[in-house]
């Protein structure tokens, strides 16, 4: 019943608006003349270089036979064009070699030769001798990409659509359907033609008229929690109006549905859960993920949001409890990105829970058992990995999200070549930091190389960020990265992290290692290396201290302070201690948002690296150009466009972020550069190249207006 429905669906599916829509041969550029007009032209694909390949000519079309043999040898040949690990001679491995090879052609020299530039740890944890990003494997297969099944995309808004589910949706199962209820917006018209006569108050209201209403009613709630609950009904009760209000109140909604409200929510979830948002798969489905995932309704996944709830932000192991982050992500990838909520899928790998609290807790949703480690813990993942590329395809990404230091780092690693993954702690959370670490200099003048670094953490996230903002002045500088590595000092618990503790060090810790002596805490490292920006990733609140920030103050006349850590409990200090503290000359930014401050009669507005500035439209721009790797030239990408939406009114108040109220038009720039860096690097599949990557961007965005049905 269902392909039956999706077939119907796709007939009754208007041709008209934005990208990602199907198009009649006749009128679509990117097909070859001989697929459009059945010309007797022989239709191959281009072969690799060097190779010559010699086609079988199409039968004239001689009667009417004739016509109907060369339309089917003409959708044969379409067929090996876009489906060739099907239908190509040599098999998957074959038919993945040539369009590698086909990709490849579009890479200039100066780009095939960038893969040796710019090797992050990464490298060093798969070894000398493995292949980087852009090294592919010959047996990946491409499937996957833009598909507009539901009218989604802002350049759809006018197209009619009809609201398919198993069937047509209509009366009382139409209200209970979240993509397509609109409660007392649906016409005279609609209540008609889809039996909702009597569902429903006579009142007709429009979109607006809702937005305010429920905005006036989340604001009666005290608690953050309630106001998270409330959103989350709302979510599951109407999806575009939910997605409409977050839209249009992002500055004041974000603090709920994402951190430090969803750390919360995560503690709690087994108390507050009422019904499923994604998949659950446990170890229990071990053997049969592959069928777990078909269980998902929708088939055209673009990003898969995963966790396994071992360190869900600065609270620790939360078990199964850790699915408020993919839920929270993946709303933000809609609301903030543009990306589809048809395409988006959180996941929670359930492999156990070592938190006792949890384990005794009768509330507690997850298995009540210790956590898997060691080689049930990698061939679970494994299975998971290769049942996700299987089900959906070359082209889906799938980010990793709040894994433990001691997996995060390998899973990126692993699968990094093999798969289109993207992890946000080490990731994400480097590209934002460096964003505005680029912004400061406008700030302040001069570059990145010449300023000292010192962490406090030495985790996914300040690892991750040290090795981005090595990479970006090794880029400037044309330095050797391990040259501009020593430029950058992290303490972890131990303290200082020196070239003496090498072989006691985590493998992402060693390039860390400099020459130097023993230094065994935070404001002794400040003195001792006398650091112009002061990075906190420990996760750990009130670590940045009266005496640390005035020291960083005494010899900088403008120090960079960023506390990262989350949520706003876990901050290294609050925004009032580093402006009082360093005299008001911090520039100043956090993980989590803070009031503004007035300090000597001035108002300092508090920046945010919020990792949501980042990873929505970089999500956007993987998927957009068809992107089937993740390449740190991307990130790199992503930060400068970032860094230049910051204006000269945001820099006026000490802001080195733009605000949160233009960030789509913020994310339609980073989605335009990051899939600009992925044809540069031969990584994107999706061809032709649009002529405004930012105009194509913003058409692929996700518009939750009101659909008219027919």
């Amino acid at each position: 019943p269902r392909r039956t429905a999706e077939a119907k669906r796709d007939r009754n599916q208007s041709p008209s608006g934005g990208a990602g829509r199907r198009q009649s041969a006749s009128t679509n550029p990117a097909l070859p003349a001989a697929a459009s007009t059945c010309s007797t032209r022989p239709l191959q694909p281009l072969p690799p270089p060097g190779e010559t390949r010699v086609g079988c000519p199409l039968p004239s079309p001689l009667g009417s036979w004739a016509v109907g043999s060369a339309r089917r040898a003409a959708m044969r040949a379409l067929r090996v064009r876009f489906l060739p690990w099907q239908h190509r001679e040599g098999g998957p491995a074959a038919a993945a070699t040539w369009w590698w090879c086909a990709g490849r052609r579009w890479v200039s020299a100066a780009s095939a030769s960038a893969k040796g530039e710019m090797e992050s740890t990464l490298k060093g944890i798969r070894g000398s001798d493995a292949p980087c990003v852009l090294d592919m494997d010959d047996a990946a297969t491409v499937a996957g990409g833009v598909e507009d099944t539901y009218g989604e995309d802002r350049a759809t808004e006018e197209q009619l659509v009809t609201p398919w589910t198993v069937s047509v949706a209509s009366g009382y199962n139409l209200l209970r359907d979240p993509r397509y209820n609109k409660g007392l917006a649906f016409t005279e018209r609609e209540r008609e033609t889809h039996y909702l006569r009597g569902l429903l108050p006579p009142a007709i209201v429009s979109q607006e008229l809702q937005e305010r209403k429920i905005m006036n009613n989340i604001r009666q709630y005290q608690l953050p929690l309630q106001r998270y609950m409330a959103l989350m009904d709302l979510q599951e009760g109407n999806e575009r109006l939910f997605y409409k209000l977050l839209i249009d109140n992002v500055e004041e909604l974000l603090p709920i549905v994402y951190t430090p409200t969803v750390g919360e929510a995560c503690q709690k979830y087994g108390s507050i859960f009422s019904r499923p948002q994604g998949l659950y798969i446990s170890l229990k489905e071990k053997g049969k993920i592959l069928e777990v995932l078909k269980n998902w309704p929708e088939r055209s996944i673009q990003v898969i949001v995963v966790t396994d709830g071992e360190r869900i932000l600065g609270l620790g192991d939360l078990g199964c409890q850790g699915m408020g982050i993919p839920v929270g992500k993946l709303s933000l990838y809609t609301a903030l990105g543009g990306v589809r909520p048809s395409a988006c899928l959180p996941i929670t790998l359930d492999v156990g829970t070592n938190n006792e609290e949890l384990l005794n807790d009768e509330f507690y949703i997850g298995l009540r058992q210790r956590r898997a480690t060691g080689q049930e813990y990698t061939d679970f993942l494994q299975e998971f990995m290769s049942a996700a590329k299987q089900n959906y395809g070359e082209k889906v990404l799938i980010q990793f999200e709040d894994f433990a230091n001691h997996n995060a780092f390998d899973l990126l690693a692993r699968y990094g070549t093999t798969h289109l993954v993207f992890n946000d702690d080490i990731q994400g959370t480097a590209s934002v930091v460096l964003a505005g670490l680029i912004a400061a200099q406008t700030l302040l003048g001069g570059s990145l190389a010449d300023h000292t670094y010192l962490f406090l953490g030495a985790g996914e996230a300040g690892t991750g960020i040290a090795e981005l903002i090595a990479l970006e002045i090794s880029r400037q500088t044309k330095a050797p990265i391990e040259e501009c590595r020593k430029k950058i000092w992290l303490v972890d618990s131990k303290g200082l992290i020196v070239s003496t503790r090498k072989e006691s060090l985590q493998h992402f810790k060693k390039p860390w290692a400099h020459e130097h002596k023993p230094v065994s805490n935070l404001l002794d490292a400040v003195n001792a290396i006398k650091p112009t920006v002061l990075i906190g990733t420990s996760g750990k609140g009130q670590t940045f201290t009266k005496d640390v920030v005035e020291a960083i103050s005494s010899f900088n006349k403008r120090p960079i302070i960023l506390a990262l850590s989350n949520p706003t409990s876990q901050s290294e200090c609050t925004a009032e201690q580093a402006y009082t503290w360093s005299k008001g000359q911090a520039v100043f930014a956090t993980g989590s948002p803070f009031d503004p401050v007035e300090y000597n009669g001035k108002i300092h507005v508090p920046g945010q690296a919020n990792n949501a500035y980042i990873f929505p439209g970089f999500g956007l721009g993987v998927v957009m150009s068809g992107a089937i790797r993740v390449h740190d030239d991307m990130l790199l990408a992503a930060s400068e466009a970032l860094a230049q939406q910051v204006t000269e009114e945001n820099f006026e108040k000490g802001l080195i972020y733009p605000p949160f109220s233009n960030i789509r038009k913020i994310s339609a720039h980073i989605a335009a550069n990051v899939a600009a860096k992925a044809y540069e690097l031969g990584l994107a599949s999706r061809r032709p190249r649009p002529k405004d990557l930012v105009k194509f961007a913003e058409s692929c965005m996700y518009s939750p207006i009101y659909r008219n049905y027919r």
